[in-house]
């Protein structure tokens, strides 16, 4: 750990009492915002990070969205590696899919530390 990383100055800190906290923690707008599913990621939540160019096809290096887990799983079951890097290299894209626009519906109706199992049949290959 690093000096700097350690030190929290007080003008950094929000009080307990402050409209912005919540049950002790800061409040939702602070946490990163899925670029997918548009609900925020708070740190208790299974997240990845997606690489928008695949791996596989010239992405390594290039670059990565936070999601949550759940959505990276089903941006992976519904879409190939090549699919992915011609087609849906953008959140903007992805979130124009038949399959992910339903997913959207469907996991905007859950709490943001949601998580289960991709249902479903994997992608044709």
């Amino acid at each position: 750990m690093t000096k700097a990383s350690a030190i929290i100055t007080p003008c950094q800190m929000i009080p307990l009492c402050h409209p912005l906290m919540v049950n002790n923690r800061q409040d939702a707008m602070s946490d990163p915002i899925c670029p997918l599913c548009q609900r925020p990621i708070p740190p208790e939540a299974k997240q990845s990070l997606h690489h928008l160019i695949p791996k596989l096809k010239g992405g390594k290096g290039g670059p990565v969205v936070l999601l949550h887990q759940i959505c990276h799983n089903e941006i992976h079951a519904t879409l190939t590696e090549a699919e992915l890097a011609r087609d849906y290299n953008t959140p903007e894209a992805l979130r124009t899919h038949p399959r992910l626009e339903k997913f959207i519906a469907w996991v905007g109706k859950r709490p943001p530390t949601f998580h289960s199992k991709t249902p479903g049949k994997r992608r044709n290959r």
